[in-house]
């Protein structure tokens, strides 16, 4: 059941996104409320899809913990489906911009109408001069009330594993005096790294109270919201860590 259901998912979003991705392009002229408006749609589309199709339900925590201004969200990355459900956690939120990679950009339709949106992609052969960048944009989507979606790890990670957090939201976090969001969840539970069966239950997303980077380091930032979004994650999904670690 859960292949057949994983199947006919697939086959959903992809005649879902090659016609919205398209629509999104064609419409760089316009404003981009439009593009924004597109590609909201076709989110919430895809979520009834996740939530009535695959069976894979949310249960959101800490909802009381987000900033009233725009901030920078830190986020674990286990799956696709934190890409998507943390453009929902409140008006606020939606269409935020996303720090990416720029290999991303070049997925035909997803990665063309991301592209044609408001991002900030790293070159990560660039060094200093990719933090460089991502503060300037990072500071003026801010200035207009923005919100910005990290992933430290960088990568998507098993459940139970934990990459290395790199130090670019930290520091775009110094630099701007935006305050963090750190978030964890298990959605790597149902929504595997890179697997096509996708398994039905509850995802479990927790929102930790916000940080202010004031008199931090980028190291001190970093390190403490690791620091609880690895705790948490020991909280909401302990199966997944021995005793001890």
């Amino acid at each position: 059941m859960n292949f057949l259901r994983s199947l006919l998912f697939l086959l959903l979003l992809v005649v879902l996104t090659i016609p919205t991705g398209a629509i999104v392009v064609l419409g760089i002229p316009l404003p981009r409320t439009f593009r924004a408006g597109t590609i909201s749609a076709w989110r919430r589309i895809v979520m009834w899809l996740v939530a009535h199709l695959l069976g894979i339900r949310a249960e959101i925590r800490g909802l009381e913990n987000l900033p009233a201004e725009a901030s920078i969200i830190l986020s674990k990355h286990q799956s696709a489906w934190e890409t998507l459900a943390l453009q929902d956690l409140r008006p606020a939120t939606q269409n935020p911009v996303f720090v990416l990679k720029r290999e991303l950009l070049l997925i035909p339709f997803f990665g063309w109408a991301l592209a044609s949106m408001k991002t900030i992609w790293i070159d990560r052969s660039s060094g200093r001069d990719a933090l460089k960048r991502m503060v300037d944009q990072g500071r003026a989507c801010l200035d207009c009330g923005l919100w910005i979606i990290i992933f430290p790890e960088g990568t998507r990670v098993a459940p139970g594993e934990t990459g290395r957090y790199k130090i670019g939201g930290a520091h775009l976090a110094t630099q701007t005096g935006a305050k963090v969001v750190p978030i964890a969840h298990n959605a790597g539970g149902c929504w595997p790294k890179n697997a096509f069966i996708k398994k039905p239950g509850k995802v479990v997303m927790s929102i930790g109270p916000a940080i202010d980077p004031k008199g931090m380091t980028d190291r001190e930032l970093n390190t403490r919201v690791e620091a609880w979004i690895e705790a948490e994650m020991r909280r909401i999904s302990p199966q997944h860590y021995s005793p001890g670690n």
